[in-house]
């Protein structure tokens, strides 16, 4: 069986994760006090939203420094929700429960943009979808 060729960010399981993270984080966070929408509510969705746009931008970017620039501010917003959400268990806007299920899903994002960021750094041929090709000297 052959892999198909990731042509869109939306192709990339990572970005596919982080998006049923949004999902979840606008869920959850639906249940929040009222008083919390401009400012614990915001941020959380906030960093979420985040975390699937710079997989987004750094797909889209032609240099690996570029690339890994954006994942890493991406894996910088996961952390921040992360700690958004252990704040959120302490003073009781969720259940440990809730807690759980949402730390699982952050820890598979965070996990798959592990990767991401490993195996951009570590390329050593040119990105698919750049737009400077090495060209062969022996052509």
């Amino acid at each position: 069986m052959q892999k198909e060729k990731i042509k869109n960010f939306t192709d990339l399981y990572t970005w596919q994760e982080g998006h049923k993270l949004v999902l979840m984080v606008y869920k959850i966070t639906r249940e929040f006090p009222k008083e919390e929408r401009f400012d614990l509510v915001s941020q959380m969705r906030r960093c979420a939203v985040s975390v699937t746009s710079n997989i987004a931008e750094g797909f889209s970017r032609t240099s690996r420094k570029e690339k890994v620039q954006f994942f890493s501010i991406s894996h910088g917003s996961l952390t921040e929700l992360q700690n958004q959400f252990m704040i959120s268990q302490d003073v009781h806007y969720i259940t440990v429960e809730i807690f759980r299920e949402i730390l699982e899903q952050l820890m598979v994002v965070h996990r798959l943009l592990n990767g991401l960021l490993r195996t951009t750094k570590l390329l050593s041929v040119p990105l698919p979808d750049s737009r400077f090709k090495i060209q062969d000297s022996k052509q």
